[in-house]
This record gives C-alpha cells, structure tokens and sequence, in this order.
C-alpha cells in the first residue's frame, strides 16, 4: 500500500460545515500548506533575538516598573504550557522592603553554606560571585505550585507526578523572555530552604515555590551567561545535548522486525478523508476514530471480515473453578464446526466469514504441571501466525474462543504478565458463584507460586513462550500466533473478551507494534478485563457486559465498524 492515502473526491460538489468558533482551517488546507499556521520571518527572527539575549539579572537599578508592565509579565507565565491545563501556578508578588531583606538573608545564609560543602577553589568562588538581586530589584516575585490536587486528578499527572511543578517552569520562561524583551531584567534565586521562604511568604500545606524571581530594570547588560563570564562554567555544544532515538551505548530492547505500524502519512491520511465529508469531524465519536486506524491498516475498501474461533480443553476445569464441565468445550466445538454455535451464527447473520479450529488439550492443570511443553506452543503459536496472516488478507480479523475454565487460565498469565495479585485479575466466570470465585482465586495463586519457582526467567521472547507453556491453554497460544500473523501481515485485529485480550497481551510484549493493530470489541463482564485492556491502551467499542463468548462481542463491533467504513465511502464529499 502507499504511504500516503488521497483525500476527498476531486467531484465533490458540498461544502465543508465549517465551525463559526475554534479552528475553521479544512484538512485539505493544512495538507496544502503545512507550514501555513507559522508567524512572518521577522517574528520568527525577533523571538531567536530575545531567546538568545535572555540573561539571568544580579544587578538591578532602583527604578519602578510600571503596574502595566508588570502585568504584562504575570499575564506571559499565565498563558503558559500547563499539564492537563491545570494551571498550578501562583505568583507571590513582594514589594515589600522588609519581607525583601529578610528574603536576601536567607540567601546569604544559604549561599554560605553551600560554599562550606565545596572543595576550597569552588567555595571562594561562589563567595565572590553576586548570585542575587533581591535587594535591589524593586520587585520579587514567587512562583508557587499549588499541589493540593492528587495526581490522579489532573490529566497527565497520573504518570508523571512532578509535571505540575514543570508546568510553572514554563511559566517562569514566558515571564522571563517577556521581560527580556520590555527591557526589564529578571533572575532566578534558589539560594534558599524551601520551608524557609515558605515559612516567610505564608505558603499553606501542599503549596512549594520554585524560588524567588527578582524583576527590575537591569544595572548590567552581560553579553553571555554571568556564569560564563566569571569561569564557573561553560556552555556545552549543541550536539553534545542531542540523543537520537534511545540513550547511547545502552542496549536497545529485543529488535521488532516483522510487524510495523502505519506509517504516519497513512495515518494523517485517513483523518484527512474524514475531514473532507459532509458531516462535522468526529460524528461517530470514538467509531470515528477505529475507523481512522483501520483505514491506515487496511485501506477504505476493507468490507468485510473472517471470525476465527479457537477452542480449547483445560484440565484446570477440573479443580472446582468453574460451574460447566469440561465436556462442554467439545460440545460446543462441534456445534461451531456445524456452523449452529452463537459465535458462528453471529458471523454469518454479519455477512462474515468464519473458521473454526481446536487447538487441542493442555496436559497439565497449572497447579501440579505446566499446561503444555514448549515446543507445543512453537507449534501452535506458528501454526496460528499462518491463519492470521491468511485472514488479513481478506479483511477484518475477528478472535473468538471456547473452553470451559479458561477464564482462570488466562487470569493466571496476565497475572503473571502484569505483575498483579490475583484478587485484582480474577473474576465469576460463566455460572459461577462467591465460593467458586474463592477457588479460583485459590487455583490461581497456586498456579503462580509454582510456576515462579519452576523459573525465574518471564522476560523476552522465550521468557514468553515459557509463561505460555507454563500457565496458558491451546487456544491462548494459538491466538496468540493469530494476532501477530495478522499485524505482520498489515491487518487489524478485533479482540473480545478477557481471553482474547490476555492472547494480545502476550503477543505486544512480545512485538510492540502489534499494538497499533488491535481494536478492542467489547469490555466484558471479566474482572480484569479493564485491567488488561489500559494496559494495551484499548478502549472498547461495546460496554454490554456479555457473557457469550465465542466472539459474539466482537463481531458486533466489526459490523458497526464495516458499517462505519461503508458510510464513509459513500457520503457527500465537501469541496471546502
């Protein structure tokens, strides 16, 4: 396929709705002139100009800043970068001469103790050098981060916990370039203890400074850095700063060389086509979105899809963890071979095609034995890597399965997988009720604590093959082979409930790039599906809580998405 997808239809006779607010530029626009939102070269020359000639100030004349001037400043760290736009940031304007004094002594007191630390050369250094203004300078201003929102509460912060803090340093740069272009200096002073300037300021509990930033008119006008200047130290060359890709000299992860995700043309590609169609961008909402991702795999022309049903037989469903016999799975098998199972008809009454496979029996029960020797998984992971790279060549793929218990056993590898306890992973199941749930739970620490001290090693592409040997089932190592056949193969991947799920997981832990070809169908009713699906970075099409199996959730979602891609082909194009 090109790498990059056309947009539009060069006979489009509608208009573009175009929004009266916001951003009203067209895809077809921006693609015509991506260099079209920059700002004249003399802007751009006059930001390089006041970028280079920042400097951080020490001496300052006693002249005071206009109120409007200073406003102007505040308003720069206002308008800057914030993470989730939580917009931490407080400014503790000081005027004050006696709050500024006692603010300079607590530097020097700083000052001197860190030169105490230093060696000898390094200490008389510092004590020469003038690291602050706070007398002089008219105005202090100290910028604060208000923390007293959890991480967990701001968008972005969940990971990175500190970017609040980052945030009001962004600020602090607009207030200085700001200042350094009104002809005002400004330096920053961390010669403190934070308790102590919080203490002198009146900082409540979960409120920290960044430091005092001294803002006035400067009594210096320094060429390059002061610390250049007095020798302390230098500036490093540009390309001595640049890392391309990953840190160098470290070992890069286990290579990804058979699956690629789109490449970035395909993907811009198919938000630009819907850009140009005679409806608001995002309609469909998060449908527009799978939409746009399985047009980069796939292409617009994909209309149809192949549900492969994998089953197989668990011993482990003979240790009380679920509420059906195992005999059941062969039943139901044989239903599905006959094409009357729910799965299957659920395909055919979707207009999809359908293949059903048994991928045999594992010979241990987890708890007393690994489910299968690893050279059966080779096998089976092989085997189905050949079915799904058949499949994507004729479409959508769909993942079903059968097998009576085999929510424990996929529950006991992600477990395994994610490093979770087994109360957090394990739910009902089909029929089940409390007291089967405590066995299971039961069955699936037991499964771990053997399968841990039979090895050591879970990492890396054998440390994979060997946990799905160890704690998986047939069909989860041939699903597993499906999906990364199908991503090798440029296709999209339809999981639906916790099994499937738990199938992708190892097969993105195994090669990254498989992630960007999976689309969750469904979130079912499986305690740890949720858990399973964040951490592939799925959200799910369907909520609908079923209990089917067999692929029923995710062929529904294929026929909304097929329908999706149908409405999008034939719906009126805009020309603008």
């Amino acid at each position: 396929m090109p790498e990059q997808i056309t947009l539009g239809d060069p006979g489009a006779r509608w208009r573009r709705p175009v929004p009266t607010i916001g951003d009203v530029t067209t895809a077809l626009e921006r693609a015509a002139d991506p260099a079209g939102w920059a700002f004249e070269t003399s802007a751009q020359d006059a930001l390089s100009s006041v970028i280079a000639a920042r400097r951080d100030i020490r001496r300052y004349r006693p002249d005071s800043v206009s109120a409007e001037t200073l406003r102007a400043v505040l308003a720069a760290g206002h308008s800057a970068p914030s993470v989730g736009h939580s917009q931490p940031w407080r400014f503790v304007v000081v005027t004050e001469r006696s709050t500024r004094d006692r603010a300079a002594s607590l530097a020097d007191r700083a000052r001197l103790q860190q030169a105490a630390g230093m060696d000898e050369a390094a200490g008389r250094l510092l004590l020469d050098l003038q690291l602050d203004g706070i007398r002089e300078a008219p105005i202090g201003i100290v910028v604060c981060c208000d923390r007293r929102v959890t991480p967990e509460g701001v968008l972005g912060r969940g990971s990175f916990h500190d970017a609040d803090v980052w945030s009001c340093a962004c600020a602090i740069q607009n207030m200085w370039l700001t200042a350094r272009a009104a002809g005002l200096g400004m330096g920053w002073v961390t010669l403190f203890e934070p308790a102590d300037l919080a203490q002198l300021i009146g900082l409540p509990d979960g409120v920290v400074s960044l430091g005092w930033m001294c803002l006035g008119y400067p009594d210096e006008r320094p060429p390059e850095p002061g610390l250049v200047r007095s020798g302390w130290s230098s500036r490093l060359a540009l390309d001595d700063v640049i890392v391309f890709e990953r840190w160098p000299g470290v070992a890069p992860a286990s290579p990804v060389d058979r699956v690629r995700a789109p490449g970035s043309g395909r993907v811009v590609g198919a938000r630009d086509g819907a850009d140009s169609i005679l409806s608001p961008p995002g309609s469909l909402g998060r449908l527009d979105q799978v939409v746009d991702r399985v047009i980069a795999c796939c292409g617009s022309e994909v209309d149809s899809g192949t549900l492969v049903l994998v089953g197989g037989d668990h011993p482990v469903a003979d240790l009380g963890v679920t509420a059906y016999a195992r005999s059941v799975t062969a039943e139901v098998l044989e239903a599905a071979f006959a094409g009357e199972s729910i799965g299957v008809t659920a395909a055919s009454t979707a207009g999809l095609r359908w293949r059903v496979i048994d991928a045999g029996v594992s010979s241990g029960d987890l708890v007393e034995a690994d489910a299968m020797p690893a050279e059966h998984v080779t096998l089976l992971v092989c085997a189905g890597h050949a079915v799904g790279s058949g499949a994507a060549r004729d479409g959508l793929v769909i993942l079903g399965e059968v097998g009576i218990g085999n929510t424990t056993v996929a529950a006991a590898l992600a477990c395994a997988l994610l490093g979770v306890d087994p109360v957090e992973m394990v739910g009902l199941g089909a029929g089940a009720d409390s007291t089967m749930l405590e066995r299971k739970r039961e069955v699936v620490g037991a499964a771990l604590h053997r399968h841990r001290r039979a090895s050591a090693d879970s990492h890396g592409t054998a440390g994979h093959i060997a946990l799905l040997a160890g704690l998986g089932g047939p069909e989860i190592a041939h699903l597993t082979g499906v999906i990364l056949g199908a991503a090798e193969a440029g296709g999209m991947v339809v999981l639906d409930g916790m099994v499937t799920s738990v199938a992708a997981l190892v097969a993105v832990l195994h090669e990254p790039a498989v992630a960007a070809h999976l689309i969750a169908g469904q979130r079912s009713r499986e305690l740890g599906h949720d858990l399973i699906l964040q951490h592939l970075g799925l959200t799910p099409l369907l909520d609908f809580r079923l209990r089917a199996g067999e692929g029923v959730g995710a062929v529904m979602a294929t026929r909304l998405i097929l329908d999706a891609i149908s409405m999008r082909r034939t719906v009126g194009r805009a020309t603008s």
